[in-house]
């Protein structure tokens, strides 16, 4: 009987620690996928909250030119099947550059975007997984630009905004808080290079910027 009773305790013991245990993906395009390198905003994020406590996984999963329906197409294999306990999505850029830069490739249309966040949120809330959502940075670093693409990314911000609180999940409003930096730091209206190479893709101080964001929030969602 003892036997018995101590072999509960520690199935017991063994399933709480495994609860305890959080497993962080990102999820999105190429400036994840970049921030997974050893200078990247991923790997930043993952070393902070480590060094807090080690029982803490955090893996990238960012794919370069992915948009909305890339990563609904992928969802399954490249983050659900390692069982995260909470998933991070920060996608958008494609979604909306492709529509205006560059002649292979298109965008997608907001409904297609708005359906699909909706949709990755189901999903992955379906694998009892916490979602935080991301509004997209920045294409072009003058945040008050009149560029068609611009204001095309600020509606899409928009979307993600509305999705988050519809769905009731976190919501990391990344893009706002770049706006409120770059106002006051981007005074000459530079399209690049204060925290971005080319207007997109972060750069140095991007990444630390966008890691300290995002450790400020995933410390809040987990109390830690």
């Amino acid at each position: 009987m003892r036997s018995i009773s101590f072999i509960f305790i520690l199935f017991f013991m063994s399933a709480q620690f495994a609860q305890a245990q959080s497993r962080i993906i990102f999820l999105g395009d190429s400036i994840t996928e970049a921030g997974a390198n050893s200078d990247g905003y991923v790997t930043f994020v993952s070393d902070s909250l480590q060094a807090i406590d080690s029982a803490i996984t955090v893996m990238g999963a960012g794919i370069s030119g992915n948009k909305v329906p890339d990563l609904l197409a992928r969802l399954d294999q490249d983050v659900l099947a390692h069982k995260p306990t909470l998933v991070v999505i920060y996608i958008g850029i494609n979604d909306v550059w492709h529509h205006f830069e560059f002649d292979h490739v298109t965008g997608t249309d907001s409904l297609t975007f708005q359906k699909g966040i909706g949709e990755l949120i189901d999903r992955i809330e379906q694998e009892d997984a916490s979602v935080l959502l991301c509004t997209p940075s920045v294409i072009g670093e003058d945040i008050n630009s009149d560029a068609p693409v611009n204001q095309r990314l600020m509606q899409y911000a928009d979307i993600i905004r509305d999705v988050a609180q519809e769905k009731g999940v976190h919501l990391c409003d990344l893009r706002a808080s770049l706006e409120a930096y770059l106002i006051e730091e981007n005074a000459q209206k530079a399209y690049e290079g204060v925290l971005t190479t080319d207007g997109v893709h972060l750069n140095a101080a991007g990444n630390r910027f966008v890691a300290d964001f995002m450790i400020r929030e995933l410390r809040a969602i987990l109390g830690i």
